[in-house]
């Protein structure tokens, strides 16, 4: 199924050279295969998007939410990703929206109401419209329930300075290996200025550059931007128009340049499957999305397609079917006690108070 690289990684991992997921804790297995691209070139790492929420045709849980958190890290997914805004009275909380009104019982901005002011508000599962118990999150009640159980890809909806109050938090935790921040770059003077904002952050945590191929086809600068941040992935993202067929190369950035750079400097290759409200199946990748590979029940053509073309991240609305797939079609290499220590990520986790 994969490449040469892909069979010498197999070959490592049986004669136990490739050792650094087999100790530790959960997340220090999951850390050692995100910062060893190159030594899991045939295990693909399934992200979460939204908290997970949105799993089951949003049905499972509201989105960015404790409970959803709580079924990533049992469904065995590697990562979680979620969107982080600021309350009135300026503490960092998990949403998407600007707007209440998609994701809870309450209308109006996020930004008008303060904290105590969004404990009133109740999240609403979008699937099915049932108005759950569980309040809009802090960054840092979502953490807590994370700490040492699964890696956290924030996505930031405030300005790049933002940036580093959230670091700052999850350095004051304890977890800032654990947590991925992110932004676009397109273009040189962007690089510079992104690269500049994350100097004044300091060292120790992971920075992971967005690259989109309406603005970006050269694989000289996506090296760049992986090597200025020292990265251990690049988010990409093959743009679908509505009268656009699929794919069937990837696109520029899934060209062998692309794939040499990524080799060479050791970082994943993120795709984009999950959905975007209001735009065609598909939109972040090329008509390969989450639609067609549960929807319409074709996952080979998405999940198949996208991690034969190199991609060993994906980040999806269905982190359940990518991961059983991938399995059963050998892209995931099992973890040392992986039930085990699954199991015992997501019974003491603390919920969040009123």
């Amino acid at each position: 199924m994969r490449t040469v690289l892909a069979g010498t990684a197999s070959l490592l991992l049986a004669l136990g050279l490739a050792t650094a997921s087999h100790a530790g804790s959960r997340v220090e297995q999951i850390l050692g295969r995100y910062e060893n691209a190159n030594r899991w070139r045939d295990h693909v790492m399934v992200v979460a998007h939204r908290g997970g929420g949105l799993e089951a045709g949003k049905s499972r849980y509201p989105e960015n939410s404790i409970a959803s958190i709580r079924g990533v890290i049992a469904s065995g997914a590697e990562m979680v990703e979620i969107d982080i805004r600021r309350s009135k009275d300026g503490e960092l909380i998990v949403m998407h929206d600007s707007w209440l009104d998609r994701t809870t019982n309450c209308k109006g901005e996020v930004i008008a109401r303060t904290m105590d002011e969004l404990r009133r508000c109740r999240l609403v599962v979008e699937g099915t419209g049932a108005v759950t118990g569980e309040t809009v999150p802090t960054l840092r009640e979502m953490l807590a329930v994370t700490k040492g159980r699964i890696l956290v890809n924030l996505d930031n909806k405030l300005e790049t300075a933002d940036l580093a109050d959230m670091v700052a938090l999850a350095r004051a935790m304890g977890m800032e290996e654990q947590v991925v921040v992110k932004a676009n770059l397109w273009s040189a003077e962007r690089l510079a200025s992104v690269k500049e904002t994350m100097s004044r952050v300091g060292n120790g945590f992971q920075f992971m550059p967005i690259i989109a191929d309406d603005a970006v086809r050269d694989a000289g600068f996506i090296a760049a931007a992986g090597r200025a941040f020292s990265a251990r992935a690049v988010e990409m993202i093959t743009w679908r128009g509505d009268a656009d067929k699929m794919t069937e190369t990837g696109g520029p950035l899934f060209s062998a340049r692309v794939r040499a750079a990524s080799i060479r400097d050791n970082w994943h290759i993120w795709v984009d499957t999950h959905a975007i409200v209001n735009k065609p199946g598909g939109f972040l990748s090329g008509g390969r999305g989450d639609e067609l590979a549960v929807a319409a029940g074709f996952p080979n053509e998405v999940f198949g397609f996208w991690a034969e073309r190199g991609a060993t991240m994906i980040q999806t609305d269905e982190p359940r079917a990518a991961i059983d797939w991938l399995a059963a079609n050998g892209y995931r290499v099992p973890y040392a006690d992986a039930d085990e220590s699954v199991a015992a990520a997501t019974g003491d986790a603390p919920a969040p108070t009123n």
